[in-house]
Formats: C-alpha cells, structure tokens, sequence
C-alpha cells in the first residue's frame, strides 16, 4: 500500500505544523520535541519547560555571533532555556529587533557536551518553512510512543537529513499563452515542486533554439520591487529590463523562481528591512537575523532549464554564483549578459553592499 506518508509528505506536514506553533517529534528513540520560536505561544512555552532541565533555545551560530556566545556546536548554538524564562525573552534572544534598544540578554548558558545533530536538523527545518531560524526543544525518551500520544508528526532524521539538502523534483503542470508588453509572443510555464514547496514559474518568449544557448535570466522573486515598485532595490527594473531585452530578441526564457529575500521569505525579508532601518547593511542584516548571506538555491534554475530542454545560455547575471551554479549543475554559461539598471537613491548602498560583500559585479 502507498496511501501512508512518505518522508516527503512528513517534512511537509512538519512545516505546516511549525508555522501553526504545532510541535513536531525528531527521532524514534531519544528525540527531541521541536517547536519554532516564531509561533510559539506562552502555554506551550509552559508546557515545555515542564517536562524537564534540558529544554533548549536553539539559535544559528550567525545569531549566537551577534548575542556574543559561543557557538560550541559550529553553526548552532545550544542555550539552555532558564525555568522562569519568559516567553518575551525567548523571542527577544531569538529575533534582534530590540537588540540596538535592549543589548543585554544574557548571561547565557551555552550547551557544549552530547550531541547536537537532531537540534542542528531542527534549525534547518525551520529555516525550510521560512520561519525565523530558532526553535525550542526539549528531549523525549520515546518518541514514537511521545508523537502517537500527543497526534504529533515524527520525523525520522536518519531519512530526513539527505532529503532536505537534497534537489527538489519539479513537474510541469500547465502551460500556456500570455501575452506581454514585453514580449506578445510568451508562453508561461508552471512547475510544482514534488515536496509541497513553493511554485515556481518560466517565461518563455518566442520559439528559442534548444541547441543554442539562450538568453535567459534566474529572477527571485520580489513582492516588494517587482509588484510594488520599492525602491530599496533593483529587482523591479531588472525584471522589465529582461523581458524587455529578449522581447526585442524575439526570444529567451526567464525563471521567476519564489525564494524571497534571497531565500528567507518575505516575512523574514521584512525583518532585514526593519534592522536595515537600525542602520544594517543587507548582509548584516540576514547575520544578525541567523541566516547566511543568501540562502537560495540556484540548483532549482538548473532544473527547470532541463525540464525545458536547454543545456547552454546567455545568462543576464550581475552575480558570479548564480554562474558558477549553473555551470556545476551541467548548465553552460556561454557568456554573461550585465543587467545594470534601477539605482536610485534609496538603494545605492544596498547595491554598494552587493557589489562589495557578495561579489556582484556592478
């Protein structure tokens, strides 16, 4: 019978359940009980810090820099959760954007013996549902007996660790005429990830050779820039100066792919916004939040490239990893297209930023 949930299905459902601030169960024997910092609420907070000493506030090793705590697991940080801590507390070490107003929160007990491996699954769990990447744990002896008590997901992480950081398998679902201002001659291309994740989406444009590398473009997704026209980047007039550009080819291909705010989601996109207010640049930002510089995944584009038949391109890039991805995918890079539009004066130390911290080339 194949009606039972697949590790596939299960991360799914422990996404949906994260961002509910419904716990999820790691492990089959000693596990661990997992809530995100995000959506938790006082009760449940509560509720765990009952069942024992060892409930943890488990933090990325970027956010454990900024709070000054050492960071003994490398790219987590284990602090032991106080019996009279305080929902508010909890979420002001886990999210700065009181840090400038109220910096100290400590002093904080940094775990640094056992292993860290269910707790380092758990941050990056989080991190896949888009949520602020902290989370509360605390250990259960049985877990598959804890999960079935309480009608929790059990996640198996023997299973789950490879299939997270593994590719995602896409599916065309549909495609079909739309015509541009750009380009008349488009067809629009939805793909759905196997997963449950985001959709993602291709614009192709005229009829181009799959022989030839074609003109195309890998654009992350940008409600701020692309649909509200914000001025705090480039991303709007880079999407219109691409199609634009191959409207006048008469071909090429742009993958609107949904990882916003460089992979973090818009929530957290806004969360760098506010601290960028504080006077953060965009990467100290993303730091002081936990996530690293950029946290998409370039392979998706490669994927979907295949899925439409090409093997080589023109890429329209300011930026040399998306290159270098495309090329360790399989995907050729004959040349790189500049893409050099939409400074403004709201947006000239974000692009300094880029140029300087991550290497774009503008």
């Amino acid at each position: 019978m194949t009606l039972s949930p697949d590790i596939t299905d299960l991360l799914a459902r422990a996404r949906a359940d994260l961002r509910m601030g419904v716990p999820v169960v790691l492990g089959s024997d000693h596990g661990l009980l997992v809530l995100s910092v995000e959506s938790l609420g006082p009760q449940r907070l509560a509720d765990v810090i009952a069942l024992g000493p060892d409930v943890d506030l488990v933090l990325t090793g970027r956010r454990a820099t900024t709070l000054k705590a050492p960071a003994y697991d490398g790219d987590i940080a284990r602090v032991a959760l106080p019996k009279d801590a305080t929902l508010e507390w909890v979420q002001a070490v886990a999210d700065p954007a009181d840090d400038l107003s109220h910096p100290m929160k400590g002093p904080l007990r940094i775990r640094r013996d056992g292993d860290a491996q269910l707790h380092r699954l758990a941050v990056t769990l989080a991190k896949s549902a888009r949520l602020l990447p902290a989370v509360v744990t605390a250990p259960v002896e049985d877990a598959a007996e804890f999960a079935s008590d309480h009608a929790l997901t059990r996640i198996d992480p023997d299973t789950a660790a490879p299939r997270l950081g593994a590719s995602v398998l896409f599916e065309e679902v549909v495609a079909a005429r739309v015509p541009l201002r750009a380009a008349q001659n488009a067809r629009l291309h939805v793909f759905r990830p196997e997963d449950g994740s985001e959709e993602h989406y291709a614009i192709e444009i005229g009829h181009p050779d799959r022989v030839k590398p074609v003109l195309a473009r890998l654009h992350s997704a940008c409600f701020t820039g692309d649909l509200l026209g914000s001025l705090k980047c480039d991303c709007g007039p880079q999407l219109n100066a691409a199609l634009e550009a191959m409207g006048e080819a008469g071909e090429g291909v742009l993958l609107y792919l949904n990882q916003e705010g460089r992979g973090i989601g818009l929530a957290n996109k806004m969360r760098a916004y506010a601290l960028q207010d504080q006077g953060f640049d965009t990467v100290e930002a993303n730091h002081r939040l936990g996530f690293e510089d950029d946290e998409r995944d370039f392979r998706i584009g490669a994927e979907l490239l295949r899925k439409l038949g090409f093997g080589s391109v023109r890429l329209m890039t300011n930026n040399p990893a998306k290159i270098a991805m495309m090329e360790k995918q399989g995907i050729t890079v004959a040349e790189r297209v500049p893409l050099k539009v939409g400074e403004n004066p709201h947006n000239t130390d974000y692009l300094a930023t880029k140029a300087r911290k991550s290497g774009h080339l503008l």
